[in-house]
């Protein structure tokens, strides 16, 4: 009986040290289901039915491997990974890739409220009312708040993605179908079904991610001894953002991709799935949409502040004020107001601008990893918590992997 009490006693422990780590892998990892996600995710689904659900699984294994990467370097350093390119790279390098990413990101941001005008259109609310309120809500949240209790928020909302795999099972997809084509991969090399594939790549694995991880591990303080809790919470928010991503491609291919309707809205992906798989259904997405909107359109001006102020060597943090961080917090206003009001220009086509964010963080990515994997594999750094020989062979074949598809697909969109 004692034996039995130890064994109670030493895993609640573990289960308690594990909640009290675990934040910045989920919270990250599902901030990919974002605005640029979601239109990605659904028009893989709606335009191609289950023929490209098979990607999902490695690009899920390159997920971990590039997230358990950032989180390492992460508790080992104690520091950003802008703040390291700066100093094994120089000011020049860094400057020159912070322009790089925060245009990338910037495009994110602009999607992200893009989503949040095509989830509310469904119920017919105008733009110039629900952007400029989800923008200051967003704002206010990040600004007048804590590190513990924005990340409380985020993880809040993380669970409302439940709402995608519910309307997954109201969509009645045919299973057998489904395990067909995870089980025998296949891929046309035409322009239209690469640049899908580096859609998901870049929504499922975008580059700023990677900033905004290790900055949330070290303003966490989070410690090498809780290095293994933190490879788990990696592990766990890399298998739930895979999850809920099958259930949206799986929806869409179900029911829109079955009933050959096209769709370039979100407004569209919603209006057909009502009829095709219940109001609830249409509801669920449109919900959940909006969720990922607001939660990206917080996190994504967060991490570039983050990348750009440790790159200059500016003060940066959530717990700081406005005063003790100026150029992070006037950084963050500012991405997210500009984003906000491109979205409200006349005519702005918002699907399109989500899915060709997500081709650009794909295309970009490769560069990132490659940067990573010198820092990691620097034993002065590292000492010994640089990658082992398999853990580098793999992240080598991901890099190659990766760009062999970015230049197939450029190679093939210049050809026409």
């Amino acid at each position: 009986m004692t034996g039995l009490k130890e064994i109670f006693r030493h895993r609640w422990k573990g289960l308690l040290l594990f909640l009290s780590v675990a934040g910045p892998g989920i919270i990250t990892s599902n901030v990919d289901n974002d605005a640029g996600g979601i239109a990605t995710y659904s028009l893989a689904g709606s335009r191609f039915g289950y023929s490209l659900l098979w990607s999902l699984i490695p690009i899920m294994v390159a997920l971990f491997i590039i997230q358990e990467m950032s989180a390492r370097m992460g508790v080992v350093t104690g520091k950003g990974l802008s703040d390291l390119i700066r100093e094994r790279f120089g000011v020049k390098v860094t400057v020159y890739l912070l322009m790089a990413v925060v245009l990338t990101n910037f495009g994110n941001v602009i999607a992200e409220f893009a989503g949040i005008a095509s989830s509310l259109e469904i119920f017919h609310l105008s733009k110039y009312i629900t952007v400029p309120v989800g923008a200051l809500l967003v704002w206010l949240m990040v600004v007048k708040g804590t590190y513990r209790s924005v990340e409380k928020i985020f993880l809040f909302a993380c669970l409302f993605y439940l709402a995608y795999i519910i309307s997954g099972f109201l969509a009645k997809p045919d299973w057998s179908v489904i395990g067909h084509s995870l089980a025998t991969p296949r891929l046309a090399l035409s322009a239209a079904p690469l640049g899908m594939l580096i859609g998901l790549v870049g929504t499922t694995i975008a580059p700023w991610m990677q900033f905004y991880l290790q900055a949330s591990i070290v303003e966490k303080n989070v410690l090498v001894k809780n290095y293994k809790q933190a490879r788990m919470d990696v592990l766990l928010g890399s298998i739930v953002v895979t999850v809920v991503a099958g259930f949206i491609v799986l929806t869409c291919a179900a029911t829109i991709f079955k009933a050959g309707i096209p769709i370039e809205t979100a407004k569209d992906a919603a209006e057909a799935l009502r009829p095709l798989a219940g109001r609830y259904c249409s509801a669920l997405f449109a919900f959940g949409l909006l969720n990922a909107s607001l939660f990206a359109a917080s996190i994504l001006p967060l991490s570039t502040a983050f990348l750009v102020c440790e790159g200059m060597g500016w003060e940066s943090g959530i717990n700081k004020k406005f005063s003790e961080a100026p150029q992070f917090y006037g950084l963050y206003t500012l991405l997210i107001f500009l984003g906000a009001g491109i979205i409200l220009l006349p005519k702005m086509p918002l699907f399109p601008v989500m899915y060709i964010s997500q081709i650009i963080n794909g295309l970009v990515l490769p560069v990132i990893m490659v940067i990573m994997l010198i820092l990691i594999n620097n034993k002065k750094l590292m000492g010994e918590y640089t990658n082992k020989k398999f853990y580098n062979i793999l992240s080598w074949i991901t890099v190659a992997v990766l760009a062999a598809i970015c230049t197939a697909y450029l190679f093939f969109l210049l050809r026409g």
